[in-house]
């Protein structure tokens, strides 16, 4: 039932952990991080059906991410989708896309924990405008927020900001202002982790890599891989890419999460079938994590 399906984030909070006593460090715990669930991609994307598409394979993938989630013990914090929850566009196919998040909510609204949820381009825009931005926050929550989990501090971006802001410079400015006083909040109270979750990632695999449509100019990468780090930021989770990728700037390290959903091969067009998600362990001194296709994770999580 879509009606069952909460909004977890309202006036910059995350509400399942908006309390004091996140902000303390008690014991290791997981959250789980996916990535493009993306309703309706196989048959758009790979079958190439312009009209009319589906995504009956979408809701059985996502069925299974949640069986296999609600299976774990100890149960994960939370789950994280880091971008792009349906394929149709707000601008172009308003319509469809309602039907596809009715679908969405339905099937999430199964989850046992807490569903985290992160813009992606399709589902501000491309070229993301007031209103597309207004639609997304009615239907899933704030664009961008953040929260103490269990000692650690997150940060979500809405990282569209940094590939096109044209037609919405003010609230571009607005969040970039609120970015600022978030990494001056983990400078000041030094969190045992500080943890960014966004859907674009600054790069695949290399700070220095040129860029393509799966990262960002040079030239902004550069300015905000240095403020993370300069603030304390060690850990950055992604999606987006469609394949698992990541890699390190300084000691900061960057992970790339491969879709739930449709995933491609190195040329970017091929489909691939490795549909899954990953397994973070946040531990007293460390991150590990662990990429799981569908139905392969193991039900216990250890220390």
């Amino acid at each position: 039932d879509a009606n069952k399906f909460l909004i977890n984030t309202s006036g910059g909070k995350f509400i399942p952990f908006d309390n004091k006593e996140e902000q303390n460090w008690s014991n290791p715990f997981a959250f789980i991080h996916a990535a493009d669930t993306q309703f309706g991609m196989y048959e758009h994307f790979v079958e190439k059906r312009k009209d009319n598409y589906g995504w009956h394979r979408e809701i059985a993938w996502s069925e299974q991410l949640i069986a296999d989630i609600n299976a774990m013990t100890p149960k994960p914090k939370f789950l994280v989708i880091c971008g792009d929850l349906l394929e149709a566009f707000p601008e172009t196919e308003p319509k469809l896309r309602e039907k596809q998040e009715k679908d969405f909510k339905n099937v999430f609204s199964a989850l046992d924990i807490p569903l985290l949820c992160v813009c992606g381009n399709h589902d501000i825009g491309n070229t993301p405008t007031e209103d597309t931005i207004a639609t997304y926050r009615s239907s899933f929550g704030d664009d961008y927020f953040s929260f103490w989990c269990g000692g650690v501090y997150f940060i979500v971006i809405n990282s569209q900001f940094y590939e096109n802001d044209s037609k919405v410079k003010q609230l571009s400015a607005e969040h970039e202002t609120w970015l600022e006083q978030q990494l001056e909040y983990v400078k000041r109270e030094q969190p045992k982790h500080s943890i960014v979750l966004q859907h674009i990632p600054w790069f695949q695999n290399n700070p220095d890599e040129p860029k393509n449509p799966w990262n960002f100019e040079k030239d902004i990468r550069t300015v905000m891989l240095k403020k993370y780090y300069d603030a304390g930021i060690r850990h950055i989770y992604c999606g987006h890419y469609h394949r698992n990728g990541g890699g390190f700037y300084k000691d900061m390290e960057l992970v790339v999460t491969a879709a739930v959903e449709v995933n491609v091969q190195n040329d970017g067009t091929t489909p691939s079938n490795d549909h899954g998600y990953r397994v973070v362990k946040v531990l007293d001194n460390k991150l590990e994590h662990s990429y799981y296709e569908l139905g392969t994770a193991p039900s216990s999580i250890s220390w």
